[in-house]
This record gives structure tokens, sequence and C-alpha cells, in this order.
């Protein structure tokens, strides 16, 4: 159900109710634990990854889905991927694309640390570029994008040419920081995204802090 209130756009969660249900319902193993807080022990690397709900959001709509080949976009230091990897099960395969060499190399060990190491390819480049080199692998089953915004309708394209009837796409900051209906390149490119998703897939945006994009390719 929901009120006035949280219609017109208020939340009732806060820091507290947060770190309550991301323990109780996303805890970390070692593993994603030591992905989670690799900017905490490397002030070079954004700490800008999923949060901890979010991130097991994914692996449970990508192992809802039943996803076997997935393509992420912008793997960072491998949290999500390590997410992604335990919901694909060891006959899976995860192609995670980086384009920050050094960020590649920390997240293969991480990958690895978590035990993902054998389901798990990073490779590295600009997103549009090594995209092109994987359709031979397709068609996949699902795709996350969390990369650079401005090439985000880049990467709808081409995962609604190479996803199957009925694969899944999920795309991270949806709202674009507020910037979504802004005449900025980032907002273009999302607000062109979510347009082409629209068309494409049965769709919904969850109302995440900053959205998260989902459909199924019709």
């Amino acid at each position: 159900m929901a009120d006035n209130d949280s219609r017109a756009g208020k939340r009732y969660d806060d820091p507290a109710i947060r770190g309550y249900l991301d323990k109780l319902h996303a805890a970390h193993d070692p593993g994603l634990e030591r992905a989670f807080t690799t900017p905490q022990q490397n002030p070079d690397i954004p700490a800008i990854m999923l949060s901890p709900s979010e991130a097991k959001m994914v692996e449970l709509l990508v192992r809802m889905h039943g996803s076997q080949k997935v393509v992420e976009v912008g793997t960072l230091v491998g949290y999500s991927a390590l997410r992604i990897a335990a919901a694909i099960g060891p006959a899976g395969k995860l192609w995670t694309i980086e384009y920050d060499p050094k960020h590649a190399e920390i997240a293969r060990a991480n990958i690895a640390a978590g035990g993902h190491g054998d389901r798990v390819e990073v490779l590295v480049g600009k997103g549009v570029d090594v995209l092109a080199t994987l359709e031979g692998h397709g068609p996949f089953d699902a795709v996350f994008i969390d990369a650079d915004k401005e090439s985000y309708h880049l990467y709808g394209a081409w995962a609604t040419r190479n996803l199957r009837r009925g694969g899944l796409i999920i795309a991270d900051n949806a709202y674009v920081f507020g910037n979504l209906l802004g005449d900025t390149a980032a907002g273009r490119s999302v607000k062109q995204l979510h347009e082409d998703v629209a068309t494409h897939y049965d769709s919904v945006c969850i109302p995440t802090p900053d959205g998260v994009l989902i459909g199924i390719k019709k």
C-alpha cells in the first residue's frame, strides 16, 4: 500500500533502517566484504559500487530469471560481478568489462578470492569496443549496465541486438543522479535508453535512490 506522502516521493527509510536490512538480507561473505571494502584500502578507487541491498537485488533478479550467459558493463572492483557469478552458478559464464586496467586487475583478484574466477572473465577496454568482440558468444540471457552514463544508449542498443527473446536487461543509475531530464550528454543518453527499453522490453524503473531500470525483451 502507499499513502499520500509516499506517493509524493517521501521515503520512510533512513541509514539505521538500511544498515539493519543490509546486514539481515544482504550480508557479506569474506569475498564480498573484501570487494566492497576495496576503496577503503585503496583511496585511488572510487566507492561507487552498488549498495549491498542493490547488489543482492541484481543477484536475485539474475537467479530468478535463470540466466546463464551474462554480460556486465562496468566491473570496477568486481563486487557486483561476485553477486552475478553466485546467481549463474558453476555452469554459467559472466563477461564483465572494465575500462581501467588497474581496476580490472584488482577485480580479477577479488573475484578469484571470492571463489568465482572459473566463471568470470574480466575484459579491459572501452565498453562499446569490447562489446563488439563478444557478439559471437551470444545470444545472451542478461546484460547489466553500470558504467559511463554518456554511453548508456549504446550499451542498451547492443543489449537489444544481442539478448535472446525473454532476455533480461538491468541498468543502474537510471535517474542519472537527478539529471535524467536535463540537457546533458549523460541525461540524453540514459533517457534514450529508457525510451528504447520501453519500446523493446516489458519494463519498469524501480525507485531506488538513483533508479534501477529492468526489462524483459519482447
